[in-house]
């Protein structure tokens, strides 16, 4: 069995009912969508076309949170010289050689002397000399034709900005009222953040929707402990990250992470580029393969495709491939070492009981009964090498276990009132063997055969 889930960026090559169940059929557990590029009727189409598939599947609205863009250039662009001075400022005029409007008043205002400004995905860099509240005068460091409306970043400014603009607050509202499972919250910052979004959803659903931190800047990194604690899990959005702090890092940073959503119990999906060469190809580059399997090895939960499924020429095959890659090593011998002294936050060394049961008598799988989701996830986050499979009373609570590593989620309200465990187990595919039963806080050893 595979163990690390999939999440599926859809798009323009993946929305069709037919593709959307081939993805499915491939191996994606969870359906990533972009609300950066699609929102209103486009998005309500592809989840309504999702909630029709026969197995549970996670869906995670990705806001695009407070993106940055540079305004135009006369004839559409510039050619910029390394050493010269360059303005960036609050005229809507078209920009040159020169200068061009940076129309962002909160950027342009949080800007500072020694601030680093960087254009088109760290391809220019900036260095401010001086600045004001309207304009600021920078050198080029590395220079390059840029044309209109590229988007910028600014890894040593903190802005303080509302995490939610107003186009996601229109976007996280229609999402809401979509029946989503999950939100991923864009460019945060601080545990604050994600506290105004939980408040922000609190007042519109009682339905327990997750909030997921999407980690690209530098600010996030200086309060990760606090940002994780308050989220229900984090996206590792590699694009970003690698251009506000050096790339270089980001395999240390990302090890890190994961480390802190083990402790802490949430769960962790590595994005960006997994199989980017797929988008053309129909055969990864051995690099990838390796960063796929890595995702593995470290035990994150979830592997994220992005323009491979969203644009790309071979979706499908796309995920057959990491689906491929994600089997192969999650049955891989060599056991990553954690310490398993630790008490999980929130477990209470309960999940810890239940895994090294099931290891001390070679279960065949972990069968739970959930009402809410927690005691799976706790089990999860111990990353047992046997399948749990989590049988929920509420289809969304079925859903959102589909993104946590070894959860096979079975929505089924007859199997969970009789706590049918042989049913579940056969729905799972699980053969003869033992299982552990949990139901509330009581654990029994079993058998698919007969009850021991």
């Amino acid at each position: 069995m595979r163990f690390t889930k999939i999440t599926a960026s859809i798009g323009p090559a993946t929305e069709s009912p037919q593709m959307l169940k081939a993805l499915a059929k491939a191996g994606a557990n969870a359906f990533r969508l972009n609300f950066s590029h699609d929102t209103g009727d486009s998005q309500g189409r592809r989840i309504k076309e999702i909630r029709r598939l026969a197995a549970p599947v996670a869906i995670i609205a990705d806001l695009q949170g407070p993106k940055h863009r540079i305004g135009d250039f006369l004839g559409g662009s510039a050619v910029l010289k390394k050493g010269a001075r360059f303005a960036f400022d609050d005229n809507p005029a078209p920009g040159g050689d020169t200068r061009v409007c940076l129309p962002d008043a909160a950027a342009l205002a949080a800007l500072r002397v020694g601030d680093v400004i960087l254009l088109n995905d760290g391809r220019q860099e900036f260095k401010v000399l001086r600045a004001a509240k309207t304009k600021v005068l920078t050198e080029i460091v590395r220079g390059g034709e840029v044309k209109d409306r590229r988007g910028f970043n600014l890894p040593n400014t903190e802005l303080h900005q509302p995490i939610l603009t107003d186009k996601d607050k229109k976007d996280l509202e229609f999402a809401i009222k979509q029946d989503i499972d999950y939100v991923a919250v864009s460019f945060v910052q601080r545990p604050k953040d994600i506290s105004d979004v939980r408040g922000f959803i609190a007042k519109r659903t009682s339905k327990p929707i997750k909030i997921i931190a999407k980690i690209e800047r530098p600010q996030a990194l200086a309060e990760i402990e606090g940002i994780i604690r308050a989220s229900d899990g984090i996206m590792i959005a590699r694009g970003d990250l690698a251009v506000e702090t050096p790339f270089y890092e980001v395999p240390a940073i990302s090890r890190r992470l994961i480390k802190i959503c083990r402790d802490m119990n949430k769960p962790i999906i590595m994005a960006t580029q997994m199989l980017s060469s797929m988008t053309e190809n129909e055969f990864p580059t051995r690099a990838e393969i390796s960063d796929v399997a890595t995702a593995a090895y470290l035990r994150a939960d979830s592997g994220m495709t992005s323009e491979e499924t969203t644009i790309g020429k071979h979706p499908v095959k796309t995920i057959e491939t990491m689906a491929a890659i994600l089997n192969h090593a999650d049955q891989d011998g060599i056991y990553n070492h954690y310490d398993w002294t630790k008490v999980l936050d929130g477990e209470n060394a309960w999940g810890k009981s239940v895994v090294s049961l099931a290891s001390l008598n070679n279960a065949a799988a972990i069968v739970i009964f959930t009402h809410g989701g927690t005691n799976a996830r706790n089990i999860s986050s111990r990353r047992p090498d046997i399948p749990i499979v989590a049988v929920c009373e509420k289809e969304i609570i079925g859903r959102q276990l589909c993104l946590y590593r070894g959860v096979v989620s079975i929505c089924d309200k007859a199997i969970f009132d009789k706590r049918d465990f042989k049913r579940a187990a056969a729905l799972a595919g699980i053969g003869a063997g033992y299982l552990v039963v949990v139901e509330n806080d009581s654990i029994t050893l079993a058998h698919t055969s007969t009850k021991s």
